[in-house]
C-alpha cells in the first residue's frame, strides 16, 4: 500500500505564458518542410503559422519592445537575408543548441547584431524562453528540425522588420 504525499503547489510564473497554444514536448515541434526554408509567401501555411506565432509573441510587452534599428537595421538591410540566416544558423547552433548552453539565459546579447535583437523579440535567446514559447524542451541538445524552425523564426522576424521599414 502506498501513500501519496501532497505536494506544494508551485508558486505562480512571473512570466506569462503565450497566448496560442505551444506544441506538447512529446510531440515534433511544427517546422516548415525541407533544411532551410524560408516561408516569405504569405500564401505558404507555414508563413501564416510563423506570422501568427510571431504575432502572438509580439503581443507580450517586452517582446514588443525590439525592433531593428540603427547599426543593427543598417546590417539586417547590407547582409541580406541569405547571410542573415547563415549568422542566425551558427549563432544559434553555438550558444543555443547545446543541451546545457553556456550562461543559458544570459548569453545572448540585447544589441551587436540582427539576429540577438531578433532572438529577443521572438522568444529564441534562451532554452528557457525556447521551452516557454516554442515548446522546445530544455536538457537535451535541440534536433536539426529545431535548429531550423529556430532559424525560421528568427529570420521571418527580421525578413518582417526589414520589410516594415
Amino acid at each position: 500500500m502506498t501513500t501519496s504525499d501532497p505536494s506544494p503547489t508551485p508558486p505562480a510564473d512571473p512570466h506569462p505564458t503565450p497566448a496560442d497554444p505551444v506544441p506538447s514536448p512529446d510531440g515534433p515541434v511544427p517546422s516548415p518542410a525541407g533544411p532551410f526554408p524560408t516561408p516569405a509567401d504569405p500564401a505558404d501555411p507555414a508563413a501564416r503559422s510563423l506570422d501568427q506565432r510571431l504575432d502572438a509573441i509580439a503581443r507580450h510587452p517586452f517582446r514588443a519592445k525590439f525592433h531593428l534599428r540603427g547599426r543593427d537595421r543598417v546590417t539586417a538591410e547590407l547582409r541580406g537575408p541569405a547571410t542573415l540566416r547563415w549568422h542566425a544558423r551558427d549563432l544559434v547552433a553555438r550558444r543555443l543548441a547545446p543541451a546545457a548552453p553556456y550562461k543559458d539565459g544570459k548569453q545572448t546579447p540585447y544589441r551587436g547584431h540582427p539576429v540577438f535583437v531578433a532572438q529577443h523579440a521572438t522568444a529564441t535567446c534562451c532554452r528557457g524562453c525556447l521551452r516557454k514559447w516554442h515548446g522546445i524542451p530544455q536538457g537535451r541538445q535541440l534536433s536539426r528540425a529545431e535548429l531550423a524552425y529556430v532559424v525560421d523564426v528568427i529570420c521571418r522576424w527580421i525578413e518582417r522588420e526589414v520589410a516594415g521599414g
